[in-house]
């Protein structure tokens, strides 16, 4: 363990705080949310825990950064991904199938922001302080703005229904990821018994079928009956 200097100047502090970062997000890359400890971190950091805190209120408020990093990093390229996946000249219908087919391939292997965006709500968010919940909140409302902006040059007909689509989707990812990753009493349950096999869930496949039927449901429910 390294002895702790303070840092000094603003850039000395962002400095270390995207030390902290970096560090967090090379062990969700070994492991899930859920094993990420803050004891552990800090010794890879190489500071005390308390100086660890210094920075991040925190290993909740660390996550919720590195989700919100992940987040736009996937906003940034998903509109080349539903631009080379989706036939502008197609039926709506079949655009809102490519369309969901297209989102749930690039999150195919963006398993970290998956999993941290499954812990959002039920674990990350409950041990943050409000001021941080609330900065995190905002964030996420504009990622999914931005998420419904690129939906409706593809989807038109979504109109207004674009950010409700959105946030579902968000919720959505989240859901499908928990449920597409059982615990091994799980497994060996639907090794024992076949019968249980249509519980178990793919994560591309139960997730682009999800997005369709919201997707098609948002259109229909944002154009007026004749």
């Amino acid at each position: 363990m390294t002895s702790f200097q303070r840092a000094r100047s603003e850039e000395q502090r962002e400095v270390r705080r995207r030390s902290i970062l970096d560090v967090t997000a090379a062990m969700l890359d070994e492991m899930p949310v859920a094993e990420v400890s803050l004891n552990e971190l800090s010794r890879r950091v190489g500071l005390a825990k308390s100086n660890v805190l210094r920075y991040f209120e925190s290993r909740e408020v660390i996550l919720l950064e590195l989700l919100d990093r992940a987040w736009k990093e996937w906003a940034a390229d998903l509109p080349t991904a539903l631009a080379g996946a989706i036939d502008a000249d197609a039926s709506q219908q079949e655009r809102t199938e490519q369309f969901a087919a297209a989102l749930a391939a690039s999150l195919a292997g963006r398993t970290v922001f998956c999993d941290l965006l499954s812990a959002q709500t039920a674990v990350l968010e409950h041990k943050a302080s409000p001021q941080a919940a609330a900065h995190y909140k905002r964030a996420a409302i504009a990622n999914m703005g931005d998420l419904a902006a690129i939906a409706v040059i593809h989807l038109p007909a979504l109109g207004e229904r674009a950010f409700h689509l959105a946030a579902s989707i968000t919720m959505m990812i989240g859901a499908v990821w928990t449920h597409s990753r059982p615990s091994p009493a799980m497994l060996a349950a639907y090794e024992a018994d076949p019968g249980l096999g249509m519980a178990r869930m793919d994560f591309a496949v139960s997730l682009q079928d999800t997005v369709a039927t919201l997707a098609a449901g948002s259109i229909a429910r944002s154009t007026p009956s004749r």
